[in-house]
């Protein structure tokens, strides 16, 4: 199936019948452990879906802009932060990601399974360059696999992520100039999650961390 990832397909799957289980959500495991050993200052979630990462990151003195195109997932998010406490820590955007510009950079720049109306690798490009100098990006998503297993939490139907959708990490690492970049983790994992009806799923993850030169 070919998928636009518009809009209109992104408020599809939020306002669906997955929507309540993506927004109870815990943070991604690779964010908690990437940035475990990083001093908290400014971040960027890029396609924060309900928030479960940014209200992480806030929770741990982070301020972060957390932005994503779905109107029904940031009003979760905002609903959630606020039961969290942490409202004043987030700034909620709704954007596309594809055309959003920021107004200034990050010391923290992430995203998770994110993939905007344009190509995977031109995106993750993209909020590369909204990395302040010295500032560290981490992408996690889907790995380019066989089979394209399904189960990742942020929104897809029963086939998983399709093909266009999904990079290696050595695709990620060959778009970073090491004149600018330090790779620090390119790693390709594979982990299991309790599915639909008892059944567990399979999810295959590319994880890449650098750190932008000063």
């Amino acid at each position: 199936m070919t998928h636009s990832f518009d809009k209109d397909y992104w408020d599809q799957i939020w306002d669906g019948d997955r929507a309540a289980a993506m927004a109870a959500g815990q943070p991604n495991p690779h964010l908690v452990r990437e940035i475990a050993d990083l001093s908290p200052g400014t971040a960027l979630d890029a396609g924060c879906g309900a928030g479960a990462e940014a209200i992480w990151l806030a929770t741990g003195g982070w301020q972060v802009t957390a932005a994503d195109i779905a109107t029904t997932a940031l009003a979760r998010a905002a609903e959630r932060a606020a039961a969290s406490g942490v409202a004043a820590r987030v700034r909620w955007v709704e954007a596309d990601l594809a055309r959003w510009q920021p107004d200034t950079r990050y010391d923290l720049v992430t995203t998770h399974y994110a993939h905007p109306a344009m190509p995977q690798l031109d995106f993750y490009d993209r909020i590369a360059s909204w990395v302040a100098p010295a500032g560290t990006l981490l992408i996690v998503g889907h790995l380019h696999h066989q089979d394209h297993a399904s189960g990742t939490g942020h929104g897809h139907d029963e086939t998983g992520p399709p093909a266009s959708a999904s990079v290696t990490a050595a695709d990620i690492t060959a778009r970073l100039d090491p004149l600018v970049w330090q790779v620090v983790t390119a790693r390709e994992s594979h982990r299991a999650l309790p599915g639909h009806g008892g059944h567990a799923a399979s999810i295959h993850d590319v994880v890449v961390r650098a750190n932008r030169r000063p």
